[in-house]
């Protein structure tokens, strides 16, 4: 009927619709994503030994110099700048839980060497290179992997969850390697160190073995030129992606020259500077953890603006050390810093696995890491100068500015200031 004014009657609106129940179990109670966490933890476990342990490991050796030791770091850092980019083709060709425990298997054999190297002293500077390089070739073909591979496991709805809780147990492996790796190294030696690293390479290579991808991807084979030219057409294609790596080619760059040796050097200048410095690392690595915590909560509306704007805590350590502060403002600050940091890295890896095509998403993970780490050697090499033109403190001030300059220069994108693009650009449910 209608009412007496002859209109028609205007529909209500419909009630509305709650929103649907996940349907997915939690990712931890997954077979799958519970094996790859305790291959990451067990394996980051490793690597944190071995960041300590093959510095001494080199230094042990006869004949030793620090411009040995320099070569042989370096002979490990380029292969995971120079072949990330490969890495990312082969991981869209092929099964990357193959290409993971392949990666694996090749650091083991590397530390491996490196350890039987220390332990009988027999050590020619071209095999250490050899190994070093073979160790950074891992981790160049593991990475892009293993960013396109949790999609593959876990629900779209369960993204959020999956990567804080990747990181949380990462978090926790590196805290409680570098803690240990001391003790280690002072009392058994370096080389054992070195060889209980390649023992979690291949515990994690056998963890990942047992995964079996529900959405697995496998890609025809084609020219590699034009699959780095197809994946680079999706890395440019979405603003908000190549302006944030933009931003953290200098924002890397500032965090390498800060931590690698002004921060240390700064320290250095009191009574007490090594505890001091000891304990900034150490509340930022804490940081790191109580960080992967809270982004497993968040669902943010705008993902990638509250990720940039979570960079800028990166500089408070930095100015605060540069202006000579007490110990314990500087360490809050490094503990805010790495809550923010993790934040950034749960968020920016969501974003990623939701908006960029599954096929070509190693790839884009490989441009990333690729930009990202672009500009970290030139900012190790130029702290140096810096801080002996400049001093330690003010090149800490210079290094904060970068973070922040770069930081406030990406939100001049549009697409950043709307959250992202596409899928990460609205929160999944949950």
């Amino acid at each position: 009927m209608s009412p007496p004014s002859g209109r028609p009657s205007t529909p209500l609106p419909p009630p509305p619709v709650p929103p649907e129940p996940l349907t997915t179990p939690p990712p931890l109670r997954d077979r799958n994503f519970a094996l790859l966490s305790w291959a990451r933890a067990i394996s980051v476990l490793g690597n944190a030994f071995a960041r300590v342990a093959l510095a001494f490991a080199v230094l042990a050796l006869p004949g030793a110099t620090p411009g040995r030791l320099s070569l042989v770091l370096a002979c490990q850092l380029l292969p995971q700048v120079l072949f990330v980019l490969v890495g990312g083709v082969i991981a869209d060709r092929i099964p990357r839980i193959r290409l993971m425990v392949v990666a694996e298997l090749t650091g083991a054999a590397a530390y491996g060497g490196l350890a039987a190297m220390s332990l009988t002293g027999h050590a020619p500077l071209p095999a250490l290179a050899v190994l070093a390089a073979a160790a950074g070739t891992a981790t160049a073909l593991f990475v892009p992997a293993m960013t396109a591979v949790v999609p593959e496991i876990v629900a779209r709805e369960r993204l959020t969850e999956a990567n804080a809780a990747l990181r949380m147990g990462m978090n926790v492996a590196t805290v409680l390697g570098l803690s240990l790796s001391g003790v280690v190294v002072a009392g058994a030696g370096a080389g054992w160190a070195l060889a209980l690293d390649a023992l979690t390479f291949l515990a994690s290579a056998a963890l990942t073995a047992g995964i079996r991808p529900a959405r697995a991807h496998r890609r025809r084979g084609g020219p590699g030129l034009r699959d780095l030219r197809d994946g680079w057409r999706e890395f440019a294609s979405r603003q908000w992606l190549w302006a944030v790596v933009l931003q953290y080619a200098f924002v890397v760059a500032a965090q390498s020259a800060a931590v690698g040796a002004l921060g240390p050097l700064a320290s250095e200048e009191d009574s007490g500077g090594v505890r001091e410095w000891s304990c900034v690392v150490a509340a930022q690595a804490v940081g790191t953890i109580a960080g992967a915590g809270l982004a497993g909560r968040l669902r943010p509306r705008r993902p990638i603006l509250v990720a940039v704007l979570a960079t800028f805590p990166a500089a408070l350590p930095m100015v605060l050390l540069g202006l000579h502060a007490p110990v314990w403002p500087t360490a809050a600050a490094a503990f805010a810093a790495g809550v923010a940091g993790d934040v950034f890295g749960v968020l920016w890896a969501t974003a990623l696995q939701r908006d960029v095509p599954a096929e070509a998403l190693s790839r884009v993970s490989s441009y990333d890491v690729f930009g990202s780490l672009a500009c970290a050697p030139l900012g190790t090499l130029a702290a140096g100068p810096l801080a002996t033109a400049a001093g330690p403190r003010a090149g800490l001030l210079c290094c904060a500015a970068v973070v922040v300059a770069a930081t406030a220069g990406v939100l001049l994108s549009p697409e950043v200031r709307r959250g992202g693009a596409g899928a990460s650009g609205t929160p999944g449910p949950g």
